[in-house]
């Protein structure tokens, strides 16, 4: 893995990046793609670097949906949201090893204990997992059932000392409405929480927004499928919308 200059330091020095488990597959599939992974891995490796240290929360919206086996009335929600716990460790693992594949070394690190393929998440050991140069993959939510990945990652972001949040889309930013059914919708460059929460914009989840909100940690919104953008708002270009206190 190439070592940017000391002149060419990313702005932010620790990022937590949220992906979804749609990205690990291809558009309307399910599953993981190997191109599609290798894409993701390759803008990480180039993002990374001098002093910079990163952390991604995965979603396992590609293997299976714990709220949708939920809502068919045939599951416990406790336990479906536990079965999509453990989709996000499969796809934790996949992106360990193509960050592996193209020189990144990173840790996958738990919120349930699966102790033969997993480290169980102890915010002192990522700690020095990020004083050591490494990736940490961080998987199955939050441990708990009833909470999102989205809360996941506002809740590790808060507690590693992130000092952003990036969550990873399908489109560049946030809109007034949708702008698949509004023509009129605008794109937010910026935007304040309160807002965001007033007009039930969609950012994230209330509980995870209302983390960030409250722990002052901004999040950026932003398109992933768009080639080199992973790398570029990792190194913090403006791209996307910015959500602020």
């Amino acid at each position: 893995m190439t070592t940017r200059p000391s002149s060419d330091r990313p702005r932010y020095r620790r990022v937590l990046l949220k992906l979804s488990g749609e990205s690990f597959a291809s558009e309307g599939a399910f599953g993981i793609h190997p191109d599609e992974l290798a894409s993701i891995a390759n803008e990480i490796a180039t993002a990374l670097g001098e002093g910079m240290q990163l952390a991604v929360v995965v979603g396992g919206g590609n293997i299976i949906r714990g709220a949708r086996l939920a809502a068919i009335g045939k599951f416990d929600q406790s336990t479906a949201d536990y079965m999509g716990m453990l989709g996000t460790v499969i796809n934790g693992l996949a992106l360990k090893e193509a960050l592996k594949s193209v020189g990144v070394e990173s840790r996958v690190m738990s919120a349930i204990h699966v102790p033969s393929v997993a480290e169980s998440f102890i915010r002192a050991r990522a700690l020095r997992h990020f004083e050591k140069g490494r990736v940490i993959i961080l998987v199955a939510g939050t441990g708990n059932p009833f909470f999102t990945t989205d809360t996941c990652a506002a809740l590790r972001a808060i507690e590693l000392g992130a000092d952003v949040l990036l969550k990873a889309t399908k489109v560049d930013g946030i809109y007034t409405a949708d702008p698949r059914k509004d023509p009129k919708a605008t794109r937010y460059e910026t935007l304040k929480f309160a807002t965001a929460l007033d007009q039930k914009l969609g950012v994230m989840d209330l509980t995870a927004m209302t983390m960030c909100m409250e722990h002052s940690l901004p999040v950026v919104v932003f398109d992933y499928k768009a080639n080199g953008n992973i790398r570029r708002v990792i190194n913090g270009e403006r791209i996307g919308t910015l959500v602020t206190v």
